[in-house]
């Protein structure tokens, strides 16, 4: 019996072309790439693609086992329809469509599994698609679907309810070497630009503009990266494409007192990769850059909120603390001004899970 799918396929369906299709956000992108690894080790031979949208294309072009990445053009449909251009918008989706159908995909597997996701699996063509019922599918994806997995639990973790997904295939196969992979010349880049001496901890303090409410405080942070350096320990500083988080950052870096410096920007996913793989403990809240970190292998502290701690947990193949104090209306998707159950988490228990985690690794690298 199969502890994550309650109905798992006897028989694993043959293809020699695969599409994965996990569009977007960033983190969940990033939390596919196990499993999606874990395809690709069960079907060595077959010609594997990912559909995603812009945004995280940048750490999938990086990853050897990846054949394709195919794009989804969100920002041209965008712009035509706020532009009322009903015939651009349609030409540009269905030359999309076009080329999608040209590859001759055989099998879709659908990690997203909403109604964008399931429209773009049927209109590829593929005989066979996959995806998951309800209630771990969407805005009724299912229906699209004719291969449907139904998982044990209803609460799992994102890596979990993926990997359930490619059992229900009927594969076992574990995933493909290191699901997230770093470009040597990324590698390069970065540690050029820290510079000489010691790694360092890693503080990326923000998130997505919709979800201000899972950051931690600028004082608290800044508190942990002093505790840190008393221990010989530096910190940089990193910030996302969100519109406020170098403030954010710099607001840090200033309350730190000279505990902790910015980190180099990081203008693609691989450059993010390459700058956590560096980095000797990431600290932060839930967001795309710590399932990046904890994906290669960096160990991370995760303060969490009104974030669900099962759903969002860290990789279970990299060590990590998670700093949670519940309250009674946590965890919730909406988050509140007050933000009682991230002030609550203080900086001298972050700052001691971030030392036993450095103790655990060593020092001495």
């Amino acid at each position: 019996m199969d502890p994550l799918c309650a109905n798992p396929l006897s028989h694993s369906p043959e293809a020699d072309r695969i599409l994965v299709l996990r569009l977007g956000a960033v983190g969940d992108v990033v939390r596919t790439l196990p499993a999606a690894s874990a395809l690709r080790a069960a079907h060595p031979g077959a010609h594997l693609a990912w559909l995603v949208e812009p945004a995280a294309q940048s750490v999938l072009a990086a990853q050897p086992w990846i054949d394709e990445v195919l794009v989804f053009p969100r920002e041209r449909l965008r712009r035509a329809l706020r532009r009322l251009r009903w015939v651009e918008a349609a030409r540009v989706l269905a030359r999309f469509v076009a080329e999608l159908r040209r590859r001759r995909f055989e099998l879709v597997v659908d990690f997203h599994s909403i109604g964008k996701s399931a429209l773009l699996a049927r209109a590829s063509g593929a005989p066979r698609r996959a995806a998951y019922t309800r209630p771990h599918g969407k805005e009724c994806a299912w229906l699209l679907a004719n291969a449907r997995a139904r998982l044990r639990e209803r609460h799992l973790s994102r890596y979990a309810r993926n990997l359930a997904l490619v059992r229900f295939l009927g594969l076992r196969a574990a995933p493909w070497g290191a699901p997230l992979r770093v470009a040597a010349e990324a590698r390069r880049r970065i540690a050029e630009a820290l510079g000489p001496g010691a790694p360092p901890a890693l503080i990326h303090p923000g998130t997505s503009d919709a979800t201000p409410h899972k950051r931690w405080s600028a004082t608290g942070y800044a508190a942990v990266a002093r505790e840190l350096a008393a221990q010989g320990v530096p910190t940089v500083v990193a910030w996302g494409p969100a519109r406020a988080e170098r403030a954010f950052a710099e607001s840090i870096v200033a309350a730190a007192a000279g505990a902790a410096r910015l980190a180099p920007p990081t203008a693609t996913l691989g450059d993010l990769a390459a700058l956590c793989e560096r980095a000797r403990v990431f600290i932060g809240s839930d967001s795309g850059p710590l399932h990046v970190a904890s994906l290669v292998g960096t160990p991370v502290v995760q303060i969490l909120g009104p974030t669900d701690p099962v759903e969002n947990a860290p990789y279970a193949g990299t060590p990590s603390r998670t700093l949670r104090v519940p309250v009674a209306c946590s965890p919730c998707r909406r988050g509140c001004a007050a933000a009682t159950c991230m002030r609550r988490v203080e900086p001298a228990a972050v700052a001691a899970a971030a030392g036993e985690l450095l103790a655990a690794r060593g020092r001495g690298w």
